[in-house]
Parts: C-alpha cells; structure tokens; sequence
C-alpha cells in the first residue's frame, strides 16, 4: 500500500459546528471501507458543462482505485473530455467523498493477481482469468478525502501525496 495521506481538521464555515480539537478519524479505518465497498459513485463533468454520475464496481489497492467500462459509454466518453472527478461511497451517514483524476494504465502480473482475487472475493467473478486483468484499466487517483463518521464531530480531510 502507498504511504498514508496526511489527515487534518477541514475547513468549514463556523456555524457547522465542527468542535475545536475535534478527533481525526485513522486512514486505515478509511482505507477498509474502501476496499471492502462494493459500489462507488463517480461523479464527472461532460464536455458541454453537464455533471452527471454513475455508479461503478472497482478494486481499492494502494490508495487507488482500479475499474473499468465499456469506452462507447457516456461516462467513459466523459473521462476522456475532463479526466477530474469526485468519488464517493453509498453510505451518506458515514461519508468518504475523495477528489483526484482517473487515467489509464496496464497491471503488471502482481497488480493483476491482486485485482483478480479481489474482484473475486467482491462480486464472485472467478470465470474472468488473471490475464483479464492485465489489459488497459481505469485508475482513480484521489488528492484528498473528506471522511466522517458523525457530521460535524469528528469530520477529517486527507491530503494524499
């Protein structure tokens, strides 16, 4: 896994209600629910201005996460037009909200292993070999995070390296 993002209370207006010295929520709290979501929603920007998002499966490794989709898609159309996007989990009461860019790459064999055995574990996806993996692949690279677990109490921003 890459180094740890940097965590720190976020800056929100004075009427939130955010307490001073307020407790930061741990990244390795943050990182398992990553790997262990099933979905994630992907927020993006076509090239006419228009936001729109679309729920996607992927694999969490190394701070990263690795998905793919078919690219005649609006959505993938999309990335290609504005590669910035939001990424968050389903779960609005205990909020991961990341921004960062998507960009292509190919696994190597060890990269690929480990995006097969997790897409197996997650979504039950055994008839797909290794060598599937190892293909181009989507790769979201967050720059910071905004997490809480309770709105307002304990909210943290992660800034990643």
């Amino acid at each position: 896994m890459s180094a740890d993002p940097i965590a720190s209370h976020p800056r929100l207006p004075s009427g939130y209600g955010l307490p001073e010295g307020s407790p930061l929520i741990a990244w390795g709290e943050v990182h398992e629910r990553l790997a262990a979501a099933l979905h994630y929603w992907i927020a993006l920007v076509l090239g006419n201005g228009r936001p729109i998002t679309r729920p996607i499966d992927g694999m969490w490794v190394g701070n990263c996460l690795y998905f793919s989709g078919d690219p005649a898609s609006l959505w993938r159309r999309a990335l290609e037009a504005n590669p910035e996007a939001s990424l968050h989990l389903e779960d609005g009461e205990r909020a991961v909200i990341l921004e960062g860019r998507v960009g292509k790459t190919t696994p190597d064999a060890a990269l690929a292993a480990t995006l097969h055995d997790q897409a197996n574990g997650k979504y039950e996806w055994a008839s797909a070999p290794v060598s599937a993996y190892q293909g181009e692949t989507l790769i979201f690279r967050p720059r910071k995070a905004l997490v809480w677990n309770l709105l307002y109490k304990d909210a943290t921003r992660f800034t990643f390296a």
